[in-house]
């Protein structure tokens, strides 16, 4: 079935929030296309074109409240005639690259996966390297439900999450789920579990941001001086439907952060820091970008409150890099500025305050896709400041 809902009257800087959040009101959504202001949804729903079009309203309704749109605001901009124009993916599918296992879920072959561990090296030694005194952690890519309930991530994104169970400690349930997996010849998706008797409520989710990890494990802790800086790496995991065929949106993909904890200003005038080396890179990597104020795609009521107000502090901004072939760019890196929310969530104190906190944000996936989108796979059309950089990484790292 075919559903189409105008999309008249609704500021055109919100018509792909409403795309992106539409995904997610039906399970049998099978394609959204967003053409001429109106919204067309293909769907095979038992409940009919009237009832995805009520959802579909709910949406414009929840994100045209108030009179806040969302205009842009660059700060940075750095413009590049750069010379590929193609389908990166279509070529890094066709030459065996990447393969995919299902929107959003990539194996990354070399060349690519040398960019990754190229880019990754380089957001270390060229940014996170500038802060005086930063440490390097460790994170799992699974976190508590109770750790991920201090974060408010149930509340703001709750269409993300991943979350993980397991068979019950019980020795018929194991044995049967076993035999009924062998008399059926495998397992079958629609032979489902009945996830109620055979197994426990979940525990635990798969991390969506590396930060939280941080956080975590400073909790109830009082920090010494002016505050403390801390740079991971860590897989993160975010379900988001059908927008998995969205350029560059995975369901798995690695994070590198930079993360400040620590007094007011210690942490604001890191993250001004941050930002200005996140400019030099541009510039000096020559790729087609701009930094511009942004916000959380928030999937809640209050979505018009929760965004304006990390506009109007200037809480959020994102590093977009330019996708010709689609004629759209793509968040590769954010800076963030939280104030003392995550420092009150996990008793972190400076003093007699709660500490406050900041992070920089390095997806690494995009990062490989938007340069690739820019200039190819041919090393001699890349910039030559990026290209003598990755030759030399790859000296050292034989």
């Amino acid at each position: 079935m075919e559903c189409v809902v105008s999309l008249e009257g609704l500021a055109s800087s919100q018509h792909g929030q409403v795309k992106y959040a539409a995904a997610f009101i039906d399970e049998h959504i099978q394609d959204i296309r967003l053409e001429n202001e109106q919204l067309t949804i293909i769907h095979e729903s038992p409940k009919g074109n009237e009832a995805i079009e009520s959802q579909v309203r709910r949406l414009i309704e929840r994100f045209s409240h108030g009179d806040f749109g969302f205009k842009e605001n660059i700060l940075f901009e750095h413009k590049v005639d750069t010379p590929y124009e193609g389908d990166i993916i279509a070529e890094l599918v066709e030459r065996k690259i990447i393969k995919v296992l299902e929107p959003g879920l990539f194996i990354f072959r070399e060349p690519f996966s040398s960019l990754m561990r190229f880019l990754d090296y380089s957001f270390v030694t060229k940014i996170a390297n500038r802060f005086t005194g930063i440490t390097e952690e460790s994170y799992p890519a699974v976190i508590h439900a109770d750790t991920l309930n201090k974060t408010n991530h149930f509340t703001s994104f709750p269409e993300h999450i991943h979350f993980l169970t397991h068979l019950r400690e019980d020795l018929d349930i194991i044995e049967n789920f076993s035999q009924t997996i062998r008399d059926a010849g495998g397992w079958k998706q629609e032979d489902a579990l009945d996830l109620n008797t055979s197994m426990p409520k979940p525990k635990f989710t798969m991390n969506p941001s590396t930060c939280y990890h941080c956080y975590e494990g400073l909790q109830n802790e009082t920090l010494e001086g002016d505050g403390l800086v801390v740079t991971a790496i860590s897989k993160c995991h975010r379900f988001e439907s059908r927008n998995h065929t969205d350029f560059g949106r995975l369901l798995d993909f690695s994070m590198r952060e930079i993360i400040f904890v620590g007094k007011p200003d210690f942490v604001k005038e890191n993250r001004l820091r941050s930002i200005e080396y996140l400019k030099e890179l541009a510039v000096e990597w020559n790729v087609d970008s701009m930094l511009e104020i942004a916000n959380d795609p928030f999937f809640t009521n209050d979505f018009q409150v929760k965004a304006s107000f990390q506009r109007n502090q200037e809480m959020k901004y994102e590093l977009r890099l330019t996708i010709p072939h689609v004629k759209k760019s793509i968040a590769c890196s954010s800076v963030n500025f939280h104030s003392n929310t995550f420092g009150t969530a996990f008793n972190i104190n400076m003093g007699k305050r709660k500490a406050v906190t900041g992070c920089v944000g390095f997806g690494i996936e995009r990062w490989a896709f938007a340069f690739l989108a820019q200039y190819g796979l041919e090393e001699s059309a890349w910039p030559e400041a990026f290209r003598e950089q990755y030759h030399a990484w790859q000296q050292k790292s034989l």
